[in-house]
């Protein structure tokens, strides 16, 4: 009888396994809103840690293809025809997004809904608002999800860049709208790849990077990606870049950006350089706030 029982329980656990691993061979890009719903629903049941379960996420995307600048606000607003979700591809913003929103809901509804309390500042939908400036958008208006840790990290000599945003600008020439928005200067603290190498054992699943790159003297963030933890302990980068998502060392990641410096270089292309990282430690626990009140439209003038 106590062997039945054990052999039940045995099973019981790897049926709970392979449920969340369902549909077999699929990675969520492959999978339909339908599926990827039930998935979720599975994956909370089947991992309650939050950090493993962003890690398993994300890692049900190695493969995706990359395509940059793929969403927008579509239909809601008709500034272009970019749609405000994809599964089929990411970029590096939207693959950290969708696999923090996924970790963090049970089903599609709260998938979307978090999705969007994500890319948009106070979870208010439209252009003007959302996170588009990764250092002084999305990463304080994510203050609820992620800590910027870079500062703690770097030390009060470590070495930091002057951050100009002009958004009306911005807004104006890239999609198209209308706004007033004063300009905004920061100064922006960040780490050098040797100060990331000697504080990578602190990372864990889940925390975010963001690569910071320069171009005659311009400092900025130009990549994001997620720390993974490898079974034998190494911190790994799990991103979305040019062709597809994957998950490499950061020895390999260091490699890749030299040879793309080399290439450009090589073809007297005025590239952007790598220059160092910002640090973002996921939080503990994650409390999602409620978003604000979407605001009504107003018509155009002259209609």
């Amino acid at each position: 009888m106590r062997l039945a029982s054990i052999l039940f329980i045995a099973a019981l656990c790897c049926a709970s396994a392979a449920v969340a691993d369902a549909p077999p061979g699929k990675q969520i890009y492959q999978m339909t809103p339908q599926e990827v719903d039930a998935y979720l629903g599975r994956m909370h049941e089947a991992e309650p840690a939050l950090r493993k379960r962003i890690a398993a996420i994300g890692r049900r995307n190695i493969g995706q293809p990359y395509k940059l600048n793929l969403l927008g606000e579509f239909p809601y607003q008709l500034h272009d025809t970019l749609p405000m979700f994809s599964l089929e591809k990411s970029d590096c913003t939207v693959f950290a997004e969708h696999t923090y929103a996924m970790a963090l809901s049970r089903s599609w509804d709260q998938f979307f809904w978090t999705l969007q309390r994500i890319r948009y500042k106070d979870g208010v939908i439209g252009v003007a608002s959302r996170n588009h400036y990764t250092e002084v958008d999305w990463n304080p208006n994510n203050a609820w999800l992620v800590t910027d840790i870079t500062s703690q990290l770097a030390g009060p000599d470590g070495p930091s860049y002057e951050l100009t945003v002009d958004r009306t600008r911005f807004l104006k020439t890239v999609h198209h709208t209308d706004s007033a928005i004063p300009v905004q200067v920061t100064r922006q603290p960040y780490l050098t790849g040797d100060r990331l190498l000697q504080v990578l054992p602190q990372l864990q699943d889940g925390d975010m990077v963001n690569v910071v790159s320069v171009r005659d003297g311009v400092y900025g963030v130009s990549h994001v990606g997620l720390i993974v933890i490898a079974p034998n302990g190494r911190r790994n980068f799990l991103n979305s870049a040019e062709p597809q998502v994957r998950e490499e060392s950061f020895d390999a990641f260091f490699a890749r950006y030299a040879e793309r410096e080399a290439r450009n270089l090589r073809a007297q292309r005025n590239g952007l350089k790598l220059a160092g990282f910002k640090l973002l430690r996921l939080n503990e626990p994650v409390v999602v706030p409620p978003a604000l009140a979407q605001w009504r439209p107003v018509a155009a003038s002259g209609r």
